[in-house]
């Protein structure tokens, strides 16, 4: 079934564009490789980031100083 474009209300009816060429006349391969670079930048990562594990984390090796105080023997032994 054939889509009617006529038939389609506007979302946006004065949009600006999204790049305007200023200078030389591109050929359609090279306007449509533009397009797409420029899209491209314009969209977030389609995946988040990974949160790393804890267990690769070095600061955890890193113990910090105890100094004296009451219960420090104790401290010094217990995990964080």
């Amino acid at each position: 079934m054939p889509l009617d474009r006529a038939s389609e209300p506007l979302t946006e009816p004065h949009a600006p564009p999204l790049l305007r060429i200023v200078r030389g006349e591109p050929t359609p391969d090279e306007l449509a490789a533009l397009v797409v670079a420029v899209a491209s930048l314009a969209t977030p990562s389609p995946t988040p980031p990974v949160a790393r594990s804890q267990w690769r984390n070095r600061a955890r090796n890193i113990r910090p100083a105890i100094g004296p105080s009451a219960g420090s023997w104790r401290a010094s032994g217990l995990p964080r």
